[in-house]
């Protein structure tokens, strides 16, 4: 399956729906090395009501999450046999940095690296960019489990 512009695949292999699914188009992806994910962000998801109605900014934790989720993207293209009927869940945060606030109408850029793999754990080099400036990064660690 051709993961790279295909909305269907982040809908096969991402079990989050709207207001939570963070990933809106795969850009690239080498599989076992890294991935390229796209998150557009816009004033009318429901964070911003609260976060901050006079100054809205994309709260951290929502960052991580959308890293987290080309995480998971990338470990279905990576092996998507072994991860039929699995789901990726999140283990650790280590290493978050915040170098700039992420606004509506800035267009996130993912960018997943493995650091390494054993069974069914994965850990990898996370970073958010808004154009060419890094806004987050972080090391995830998750593992997958069967959803049966």
């Amino acid at each position: 399956m051709d993961f790279i512009n295909n909305p269907e695949v982040i809908l096969k292999f991402l079990p989050h729906r709207y207001p939570f699914l963070m990933i809106d188009r795969i850009v690239n992806v080498v599989p076992g090395e890294a991935i390229t994910a796209i998150k557009n962000v816009t004033f009318n998801e429901p964070h911003f009501q609260g976060h901050f109605p006079d100054n809205p900014v994309m709260p951290g934790v929502l960052i991580l999450e959308a890293l987290a989720q080309a995480g998971a993207l990338f470990a279905a293209h990576t092996d998507p046999i072994s991860m039929k009927d699995r789901l990726i869940y999140f283990m650790t945060i280590d290493k978050a940095r915040f170098r700039k606030p992420v606004i509506p109408g800035d267009q996130l850029r993912l960018e997943i690296a493995l650091i390494k793999r054993r069974r069914d754990i994965w850990k990898f080099d996370g970073r958010a960019y808004v154009g060419d400036s890094i806004v987050a990064e972080a090391e995830l660690m998750a593992m997958t489990r069967d959803t049966k």
